[in-house]
């Protein structure tokens, strides 16, 4: 009987999965699988234009059988709709802007998926995140680290893991740059080695959210009073949900002057403008903070942190607040924070804890 681990590897049939299920394949008994988490009739888009396809499926089935291990196709359908699609839509109903990647790694991959696997007998799961963990001893806890690709690092969407999660989980590609990725698979004549990463978001592949809402929902969203700071009227806006903070573009009015979307009020139905130096702020809070890597400290910590994935972590202090939340000061203002965007604070390459924007 073999002494081996056994893994389940996330295969989304992209190269990263891929390669991961490659690299575990020498050490680790491994079975792949892919999620089905919604058919592109649940979101009434033409078959060829969401990256959860058919097309998908058979790339990763046709890689495991090439690899030499079994793969098998799980639906969350259900669970996805509730806990992603769901939370997407009530959050820009009510004036936020969410990442949805977030939520589904939180509660599709690392939680509904890794509690399948360990039913199934499985010691872990793997996917093809470029990020990195290990233990420490010295206190006992796992932590996550950013992927040594800072290009490519997702550690920003990954900061909800529990300690639970990731004693259970592997991440093979985080020690690799994508070039070394897509090298690795061409070399063993993986057939999807030059596959182009998947771009927006799965479900709204086309970046169009506010079709989606209103095609998923069933609602129409109102116009509503363009307003600045003082509360003047300056024009109207064609729906809340079509506004983002920061964005520029597409508002529909001229002022003479570039003006920009500081803030949004969902009750009221209002969508605030301002210039560019009113997006600036060196105050932030969030909610429903995960401490991943170490403890919540009960005194004020110093930080680096950054208020949307693609942005340069950066310098701060970070304070500890009741009822799980924290609140950061950063040393330089910061452009364009957005509520219900992720606040992740590292030391380093530590990824210490994240939140939600309020």
């Amino acid at each position: 009987m073999s002494d081996r681990k056994k893994v389940l590897v996330a295969m989304s049939g992209g190269v990263d999965s891929s390669a991961a299920a490659l690299l575990l394949k020498k050490d680790y008994d491994v079975i792949g699988v892919t999620m089905r988490l919604f058919t592109n009739e649940d979101i009434q888009l033409d078959k060829q234009k969401t990256c959860c396809s058919l097309d998908d499926v058979e790339d990763a089935r046709r890689v495991a059988h090439q690899l030499g291990f079994a793969h098998y196709v799980l639906s969350f359908g259900d669970r996805f709709k509730e806990c992603v699609i769901d939370r997407f839509n009530r959050a820009y109903m009510q004036g936020k802007t969410p990442n949805p990647c977030i939520d589904c790694n939180r509660f599709i991959k690392f939680d509904a998926l890794l509690r399948q696997a360990l039913l199934l007998g499985q010691d872990y799961i793997a996917t093809g995140h470029y990020v990195r963990r290990r233990y420490d001893a010295e206190t006992g806890r796992y932590q996550l680290l950013k992927g040594a690709d800072a290009s490519k690092d997702q550690s920003y969407v990954l900061y909800g893991m529990t300690q639970e999660q990731l004693s259970h989980t592997l991440f093979p590609v985080g020690e690799l740059t994508k070039e070394q990725t897509r090298a690795l698979a061409q070399e063993n004549g993986l057939l999807n080695a030059h596959k182009p990463d998947s771009q927006d978001i799965c479900f709204v592949p086309d970046g169009d959210y506010a079709r989606f809402i209103e095609s998923y929902t069933g609602q129409t969203f109102p116009k509503g009073n363009f307003i600045d700071k003082d509360g003047h009227i300056l024009g109207q806006h064609n729906g809340i949900i079509r506004y983002t903070i920061g964005q520029r573009k597409g508002l529909g009015v001229a002022f003479g002057k570039p003006m920009y979307v500081i803030a949004k009020e969902a009750a009221a139905n209002t969508v605030t403008l301002g210039t560019n130096e009113d997006l600036f702020a060196d105050t932030v809070t969030a909610e429903e903070v995960n401490w991943l890597s170490i403890p919540c400290p009960d005194a004020p910590l110093r930080v680096e942190a950054k208020v949307r994935y693609n942005q340069q972590a950066q310098p701060a202090t970070l304070y500890p607040l009741a009822d799980n939340c924290v609140q950061v000061i950063f040393d330089k203002p910061q452009r364009a924070i957005t509520p219900g965007q992720a606040l992740v604070c590292y030391s380093g390459d530590l990824v210490l804890c994240g939140g939600r924007l309020v």
